[in-house]
């Protein structure tokens, strides 16, 4: 399986990216201790793994601490040794979903009162709701997830986009 890591690290500064390389990692806290390697007096670091065109795992850490993650599909854990260490402690579905938000209807963010048409396969873990405090809330990165033709690297894409950082990861990509 093909994967493809951009940290994205928030600062004083404003925002950096750099390519993560998880070869080797043995669980999700050696990936964390490869965030917190890129910048350690980051305030905030997010690291997207996106697998295959199939798979988008986000993590997150406050100021170094307290890992969260969220998985697009709990089938990434079945699929490859990466992905059981990312999202194979995961039980459960998402959490962090606030019933009260206003649902929107694709991840274009079309104000209709329907839920997103979700894939019946897909089956996202973790905690959907790790990116609200930065104007993506769980409702809309489900939706994004969850949009018929969006590839995990077009949400890293959107996701960086809100955040202000889409150029410096699309120049780790190579776009």
């Amino acid at each position: 399986m093909s994967y493809f890591a951009a940290a994205v690290v928030r600062d004083e500064g404003g925002w950096t990216a750099a390519e993560v390389n998880l070869r080797g990692a043995t669980d999700v806290d050696e990936v964390a201790d490869r965030l917190r390697d890129v910048e350690p007096d980051a305030d905030l670091s997010l690291l997207f793994v996106e697998a295959d065109d199939a798979y988008l795992v986000v993590l997150r850490l406050d100021e170094a601490e307290d890992l969260r993650v969220f998985g697009s599909d709990s089938a990434y854990a079945e699929e490859s040794r990466l992905g059981a260490l990312l999202v194979g402690d995961l039980k459960g579905s998402v959490t962090g979903f606030d019933d009260t938000e206003e649902p929107r209807s694709s991840a274009t963010g079309d104000d209709d009162n329907e839920q997103p048409a979700v894939d019946p396969e897909a089956d996202p873990v973790g905690d959907a709701d790790l990116l609200a405090d930065l104007g993506i809330s769980a409702q809309r990165l489900l939706a994004l997830c969850a949009h018929e033709g969006m590839l995990p690297a077009d949400v890293t894409a959107e996701v960086c986009q809100i955040l202000g950082c889409v150029d410096d990861v699309e120049e780790l990509r190579g776009v």
